[in-house]
């Protein structure tokens, strides 16, 4: 299912150039979907775009070029970000904390402010907000990521109910431990004793998640600023 009308409905992905992004850039382009990367690197989208997504003005200039290009946005997922891990709160520096919740939280913000006028111009668009499962459940030693995506949660739902009205829908992916290059191969989410605790024992990938992310914005109608936590049975 593609989004009502006869063109062809159009996504914008931050993050597209690596990782979860680039799963669901890469999905969406196969669904027949054009596709625009928002990344501070190269993405493999129909419109690779640079901006750091932190910059509200890069974003907004980015956007632009996006409706310019295709006249429309469909579709936005929030994927950009990075992690840090290892580390204990009273360690986590004025700077770590301004960063993690600039790109984070701050990149969705700006992200979702940059889409909803021509969304809203058009009558309908999907917002997916990638946050993570550890938003649900809370972890020890990476504490400014964990509060950055919990922070997404809130903002997401929020504004699910602001414009709920519109036939804009919003809702959230927080996806467990993904088999991404965020997680240093030395990672403790990688280690076998902490796997053997997950139901399914494995880290899920960035194609499931993006299999998540592809529902919501194609059958997921009924879905209102909900979270949907691919997550291998870590929260149950």
């Amino acid at each position: 299912m593609t989004p009502a009308g006869t063109e062809t409905p159009v996504a914008a992905v931050t993050g597209a150039a690596s990782g979860i992004g680039a799963a669901c850039a890469d999905l969406m382009r196969r669904s027949g979907w054009h596709t625009a990367g928002i990344d501070l690197n190269p993405s493999e989208t129909d419109l690779p775009l640079k901006a750091d997504v932190s910059d509200r003005a890069a974003v907004a200039a980015a956007v632009d070029q996006v409706v310019k290009r295709f006249g429309q946005i469909d579709l936005l997922v929030t994927a950009a970000g990075y992690y840090e891990e290892g580390i204990d709160v009273v360690d986590i520096s004025i700077q770590q904390w301004d960063r993690m919740l600039s790109v984070i939280l701050g990149g969705t913000v700006n992200c979702c402010a940059a889409v909803l006028p021509p969304m809203l111009s058009r009558g309908r668009g999907t917002i997916v907000a990638i946050s993570s499962e550890l938003a649900l459940a809370g972890s020890a030693t990476d504490l400014h990521y964990v509060a950055a995506k919990g922070a997404v949660l809130g903002f997401a739902k929020s504004l699910a109910i602001e414009v709920a009205g519109t036939a804009i829908r919003v809702n959230v992916v927080a996806p467990g431990p993904t088999d991404t290059p965020l997680l240093a191969s030395d990672s403790l989410w990688r280690e076998p004793d902490y796997l053997a605790t997950l139901p399914l024992g494995r880290l899920v990938t960035p194609q499931e998640i993006a299999y998540a992310v592809h529902f919501l914005a194609t059958e997921g109608s009924m879905y209102c600023g909900e979270v949907i936590s691919p997550n291998a049975g870590a929260v149950i």
